[in-house]
């Protein structure tokens, strides 16, 4: 990579989280050194609305990063970060990127338009959303996660990686499917919505649960692989890899967040 020490905010081995802008981070890091990216941008849904946590009435805002766009607006930014996390992928390498129904169409657009083609589109189910508060329409109570790889031509798809094996031995000998959701309460596979003890370092309005991004880094890439999430948030992407025996780069504007993966990434390191 080809950043500054001002942009290295902490390093520790094969985990390194740098601070700043990712559109002009990820134009620092080097061309197809990258072997799967998860990606969690921004959504666009804080437009004022209300929503529900720990049974109170909460506003659905959670920062400028976040407020409404116009449909134009959204895929011109949504081609723009996923143009320069392709240069940085490898040709085989796969990209996965979650969002709501508030972006994903928009994404799914901005994909095909920059080279990509996509491989699954998983539905992740929450089996403990938050209740709808208008009840106008269905509860929310899903995301979606692309899966993609490159289209390196007309003809010629990147090969991307998939772990086939250990998805069906999760899924007790039978094919994993693309609806992610288990009934069950016991059931080890559970994904729920992010538990209270994976938010003890501090809080992130989108942060996801360690079990989701565990399938999700198990599934498309091998051990000392290259992961990078131009969004890291709280850094759950970073912790899993670090589970993982995965390399990682984490980008983030944001001290704050940055700050709540180092604590998390070191009180981790230390359980290992």
């Amino acid at each position: 990579m080809n950043v500054s020490k001002n942009n290295i905010y902490y390093t520790n081995v094969d985990f390194t989280l740098l601070k700043g802008d990712s559109f002009k981070l990820l134009k620092k890091i080097d061309f197809k050194s990258i072997d799967m990216i998860f990606a969690d941008p921004p959504y666009f849904l804080s437009s004022g609305g209300m929503s529900c946590k720990s049974g109170k009435q909460v506003s659905v805002n959670k920062g400028e990063w976040d407020v409404t766009k116009t449909i134009e607006d959204k895929i011109k930014y949504h081609r723009n970060w996923i143009k320069l996390c392709r240069d940085v992928l490898t040709d085989n390498g796969t990209i996965w990127i979650s969002a709501t129904l508030h972006s994903i169409y928009a994404i799914g657009v901005a994909l095909e338009m920059e080279g990509f083609s996509i491989i699954n589109n998983i539905i992740w189910q929450k089996p403990n959303p938050a209740p709808n508060l208008a009840c106008r329409c269905f509860t929310h109570s899903t995301e979606t996660i692309i899966w993609a790889r490159k289209q390196l031509n007309a003809k010629k798809k990147g090969k991307h990686y998939f772990d086939y094996s250990s998805m069906k031995k999760e899924n007790e000998g039978k094919q994993m499917k693309d609806v992610w959701y288990f009934e069950d309460e016991e059931d080890v596979w559970k994904i729920p919505t992010t538990p209270k003890n994976e938010k003890k370092e501090g809080y992130h309005p989108t942060q996801k649960p360690i079990k989701l991004l565990t399938r999700i880094i198990t599934a498309s890439t091998k051990e000392n692989d290259v992961v990078l999430d131009p969004f890291n948030g709280s850094g759950t992407t970073g912790i899993v890899c670090k589970l993982l025996n995965r390399k990682y780069i984490g980008i983030d504007i944001s001290e704050e967040f940055l700050e709540i993966t180092k604590k998390r990434y070191e009180v981790n390191n230390a359980k290992i």
